[in-house]
């Protein structure tokens, strides 16, 4: 019965599932292929490295997502948890400014803060799911609102900014990097990298797998459930406060708008890619697709006139519900 499930959670049972595996790479060349059609600089340089890198901090949230709903639960409080983490990171680099000068550890001591927050936040979201009892949903709905409302009274219902010369300073972490390869998509493909080596290759992502398949099963096969559930929200905290240090200096401010339906791109990507909203299987590098295939949506719709940009949101509501009629569709079948 274990390793039925086990072959159940690893997506290796046969052939149907091909389809699940070549859709998503699939919809990405379609939509490569349709991005030349209408624009000739789709594929310059400067536009693809402007898409991976924007899509970055959507992608190193979703690789986090991908642990969480592949163990059976799910987070809408990233993009607000995002929002805050943002803020605060802001607020204590500001007031060490005036202490500390602008120098390099006041941004060191800002990062580890940021990274401190998102752990924290997803400590608290993990004990209120796993040792309370409440429900995924119902918990990451009312952090998503708190987390909402104290950036907005944070920055008092307008925006928190980083002082110029710090923002100067600290410019080169989104804008700077290795042969034209700027740090947020060298970090989200290392996050990307290790968040699959994690999912295919270690106890916590079969863990992660058996869980979200069969709760029951997974404990009579001597798996801490409550742990490894915990530890997926944990995860996605410390890599939202690490999207959060990437995302930043780009900008230099945070407000009650930033990360509006982060959590909306973050489920879509995991879902396109093949991650069973369900729970009991999930791929890192589908989300990756994923990730990128909504990029190009939203890129391609700024670039031509076919649609209105403002209608991204609604295209990904659309994706997402497609994507898990798919999914339901192929297991009735199955």
């Amino acid at each position: 019965m274990t390793m039925a499930t086990t072959q159940k959670s690893t997506g290796r049972p046969g052939r149907r599932i091909d389809l699940q595996v070549i859709g998503p790479i699939l919809a990405l060349i379609a939509l490569l292929l349709i991005g030349m059609a209408l624009n000739s600089n789709f594929l310059s340089y400067a536009n693809i490295t402007n898409v991976l890198a924007r899509s970055a901090f959507i992608g190193i949230i979703a690789v986090g997502m991908t642990f969480v709903i592949t163990a059976g639960g799910l987070d809408l409080s990233v993009g607000s948890m995002a929002a805050f983490v943002a803020g605060l990171m802001i607020l204590v680099m500001n007031l060490l400014t005036e202490s500390m000068g602008v120098t390099l550890p006041v941004i060191l001591i800002g990062i580890a803060v940021a990274l401190l927050a998102g752990l924290v936040a997803g400590v608290i979201n993990g004990i209120l799911i796993t040792r309370v009892g409440i429900e995924a949903f119902i918990v990451t709905l009312g952090t998503m609102g708190i987390y909402r409302s104290l950036i907005t009274w944070l920055a008092d219902g307008g925006t928190l900014s980083l002082g110029f010369e710090m923002r100067e300073l600290y410019r080169p972490v989104y804008y700077g990097g290795i042969a034209g390869v700027s740090w947020p998509i060298i970090a989200f493909v290392v996050v990307a990298v290790l968040g699959e080596i994690v999912m295919r290759h270690t106890a916590f992502g079969r863990h992660c797998a058996a869980i979200g398949s069969n709760e029951k099963v997974a404990r009579y096969s001597s798996i801490s459930v409550l742990k490894v559930r915990l530890a997926t929200y944990v995860l996605l905290g410390l890599l939202v406060g690490f999207a959060v240090v990437m995302y930043v200096p780009r900008l230099g401010s945070a407000s009650a708008s930033t990360g509006l339906l982060w959590e909306l791109e973050a489920i879509a990507a995991v879902i396109i890619g093949g991650t069973l909203l369900k729970g009991g299987f999930g791929r890192v590098w589908g989300t990756v697709v994923g990730v990128l295939i909504l990029s190009l949506i939203g890129n391609i719709l700024n670039l031509t006139d076919f649609v209105s940009p403002y209608l991204n949101g609604a295209i990904q509501g659309a994706v997402i519900i497609l994507a898990v009629v798919l999914q339901r569709k192929g297991a009735t079948e199955r």
